[in-house]
């Protein structure tokens, strides 16, 4: 069973970037997206301050968001990375599952990545982390590079968005026709 402590807060930041983006985005009518709380039973609960220190999650999560932009389901995880190499260590077997089954089912899965070093946001399209899955599986590289990405799917902030993914999800969209 896994535990939860102060590390699980990781990416807090970058979550409420994307949190805020959605709003914006349920405001403008491009989309609904939702965040999908993982279930946890606390352990140890610092009664002073009155936050959870320690629990344990009850069950394991599929993704960080689930939802619809213009008819269209999309699921998607939010990742942080403090170098320019990505460990697939952060991304489990059922959240691989979930992500090609949802696929299958006619929804877009894709994986938001904070470069927090390079102040860089990305959206990585599920068939290239399928690809880098593969290679993992194969005996390959358990992680991926920076250079390995395809330059065209880091998100540019405009428009008053702070995680602007709907741009890559236009481009994934694109390269699916």
């Amino acid at each position: 069973m896994a535990t939860w402590n102060s590390r699980g807060l990781r990416g807090s930041a970058f979550e409420e970037f994307i949190n805020r983006t959605n709003e914006k985005y349920l405001e403008n009518g491009l989309g609904l997206i939702q965040k999908i709380p993982t279930p946890i039973t606390p352990i140890k609960i610092d009664k002073e301050n009155r936050h959870i220190t320690l629990a344990y999650f009850d069950q394991q999560s599929t993704v960080d968001y689930i939802g619809a932009v213009q008819g269209i389901p999309v699921c998607f995880d939010a990742k942080e990375c403090h170098t320019d190499t990505f460990p697939l260590a952060n991304i489990h077997a059922h959240q691989i599952s979930f992500m090609e089954n949802f696929e299958k089912q006619k929804g877009i899965a894709f994986i938001l990545i904070s470069y927090t070093k390079r102040e860089e946001f990305y959206y990585l399209q599920f068939s290239l982390l399928k690809k880098f899955w593969q290679r993992k599986e194969d005996g390959g590289r358990k992680s991926f590079r920076y250079e390995e990405l395809n330059p065209d799917f880091f998100l540019e902030h405009k428009g008053g968005f702070m995680v602007p993914y709907l741009e890559g999800l236009q481009k994934d969209l694109k390269t699916r026709d």
